[in-house]
């Protein structure tokens, strides 16, 4: 059995700038096992961002490919990478991206609202009994700013985990947060890791967050090393 959640098979990604190309990713490959937490860390401006990104289909590679449970996301249409990343991937970025006019609650269960298959009950028990696993069942109704930086934290990352995805992608999680934050987000995503049995690819200079993965990954000027 295969338990390859995403993979990544010769990735370039350039830009031009003026009459110059410059390349961002070269020739990158990479694995991610079901389960498995990667960590990838290098130095600002050394791809680890676009690869992220790539890799959650919210960018596309200028040549190579990528695949989620087997499907290129190359095959699909925006409309089928869209319902790919909903079903399979979840997202954390280091700014939150809370929706300022809805509360907790409601951001958390807007990856459900968007599917056809899940009733507006059953979005808000599951959004509602993720906020309570992550200690905010208190905080259901306050909108973002009203919460800590902390609480905006981890309110996104019950909303990356209400799909139940199979992988999580997080870039610079704990970046934005004081030490004891992100410490407690750090021992929050490997607690959830081992429950739901996911797999984790976080971006980060945080070494202690880099630490506890299972697999660290360095990139240097567009290449995995």
């Amino acid at each position: 059995m295969n338990n390859t959640v995403l993979q990544a098979s010769q990735l370039t990604k350039s830009f031009n700038e003026g009459l110059q190309a410059v390349d961002v990713l070269k020739n990158v490959n990479l694995s991610i096992m079901r389960g498995e937490f990667v960590a990838i860390v290098g130095s600002s401006g050394s791809g680890k961002s676009t690869l992220l990104h790539i890799l959650g289909g919210l960018d596309v590679p200028t040549s190579g490919k990528v695949s989620i449970l087997g499907q290129p996301l190359s095959e699909l249409n925006e409309t089928k990478r869209g319902e790919l990343r909903n079903r399979h991937l979840g997202f954390v970025y280091q700014f939150h991206h809370l929706l300022a006019e809805f509360s907790a609650l409601e951001n958390v269960a807007m990856p459900l609202l968007l599917r056809a298959d899940c009733s507006v009950q059953e979005s808000e028990q599951r959004a509602t009994a993720l906020l309570t696993r992550v200690g905010l069942a208190h905080r259901l109704q306050h909108k973002p700013a009203e919460l800590s930086g902390g609480e905006r934290q981890r309110v996104a990352l019950a909303r990356a985990l209400v799909t139940k995805p199979d992988v999580i992608l997080a870039d610079e999680p704990t970046g934005n947060l004081d030490h004891q934050t992100a410490v407690e987000i750090q021992a929050l995503l490997q607690e959830l890791k081992q429950e739901l049995g996911m797999s984790l690819v976080i971006v980060t200079h945080d070494r202690e967050l880099a630490q506890s993965a299972d697999r660290i990954l360095t990139m240097q000027s567009g290449e995995l090393v």
